[in-house]
């Protein structure tokens, strides 16, 4: 089973999704790659969360498989037909060809895992074994390979060492430092840029989930959302928009002062059903440090961009602390506001 409980409310899964908006250079190179016969066995998609990656990788997969032959393959990827046989199998799950690797999820809670188990990976293994004899494209798709544990990591390179003839594996990363070095060198990396504020409106718009927002509030989700499609729905569906300009205010105002609003936010993010919620709060104020972290290397005041990237990864830290062993949540977020002012004032 896949994680699809994980699509966000307005938006659909890259398995099904029709359309791609942005990454038209990603796609001529890939078309051109594969037509030529030099497309390496593994892709390393790279970019971050909500920019298309998934969508990207499953329309490529679907080219491929459509057009076994790369020399008689067309010059352009276009938009998947939804009732051609092929896309139908693939959305379904039910290709041959095509395997999607992702968090399973747990029976007993009906949600997502933590992470990308190592039986997940070994499906993998299972899946060339039984397709072996068939002489057909053979695609993995791994989405993200950031939430492999390091048992999946080290089986999924043992796979990327000497992968079998006629495979494909289409490699998601939201974060690519984090995987292994060696899992890195045997892929070929395809940097991916976050979407242009046309790009997101347009998605926006194929979602239908501009319908009725005031145009002023539009702009600041696009201006919020950082090039992210996922993180504009957060904004709009999820309350992304007030929490968002709450953390802002909180951070510009005086310790003692926003402790009120601290703690009404956190009351906030704990409340039941609100884990999308909080974990838009979480990624969003990571963010928020990393690009002050960048701002201040830029400007040239390397000590202040040392003091944002040192916060960073004390939080990162602490989250991780907090998600392994199911802290209080509320008491996580006053404590990652504290340390934030500790460090302000330092």
């Amino acid at each position: 089973m896949s994680a699809d409980a994980d699509i966000l409310d307005g938006a659909v899964s890259p398995a099904e999704n029709t359309r791609l908006f942005g990454h038209d250079t990603a796609i001529d190179f890939l078309s051109k790659a594969y037509r030529d016969g030099h497309m390496h066995h593994a892709l390393l998609l790279e970019g971050p969360q909500g920019i298309g990656k998934a969508t990207l990788a499953f329309r490529f997969a679907r080219h491929v498989l459509k057009h076994p032959d790369p020399q008689d393959a067309p010059e352009e990827i276009t938009d998947p037909d939804p009732n051609d046989p092929l896309a139908r199998q693939i959305t379904g799950g039910a290709s041959h060809n095509l395997l999607h690797v992702t968090r399973p999820i747990d029976v007993k809670t009906g949600r997502a895992k933590t992470t990308i188990t190592v039986d997940e990976v070994r499906r993998a293994g299972h899946f060339f074994s039984q397709t072996s004899g068939t002489g057909n494209w053979r695609i993995v798709v791994i989405d993200p390979a950031d939430d492999m544990n390091r048992a999946a990591a080290n089986a999924i390179l043992k796979i990327l060492e000497e992968p079998p003839k006629r495979s494909l594996f289409l490699i998601i990363s939201h974060a690519p430092g984090k995987l292994l070095p060696t899992i890195r060198s045997r892929c070929m990396p395809l940097r991916l840029q976050p979407l242009q504020d046309d790009e997101l409106r347009h998605g926006l718009s194929h979602l239908g989930l501009d319908t009725g927002v005031e145009p002023a509030t539009l702009e600041t989700v696009i201006n919020y959302s950082d090039g992210s499609l996922s993180t504009a729905i957060l904004l709009l569906r999820y309350g992304g928009l007030d929490i968002a300009e709450a953390v802002e205010r909180i951070l510009q105002d005086d310790p003692l002062r926003s402790r009120p609003a601290i703690h009404a936010l956190a009351d906030t993010l704990t409340a039941r059903d609100r884990e999308t919620a909080y974990g838009f709060f979480t990624a969003y104020l990571m963010d928020r440090i990393m690009t002050m972290a960048q701002q201040d290397a830029m400007q040239g005041n390397l000590a202040s961009s040392d003091k944002w990237a040192r916060l960073s990864a004390q939080l990162n830290e602490k989250l991780t602390t907090a998600r392994i062993y199911n802290l209080d949540r509320k008491q996580t977020v006053i404590s990652l506001f504290s340390s934030f002012f500790r460090m302000s004032a330092a």
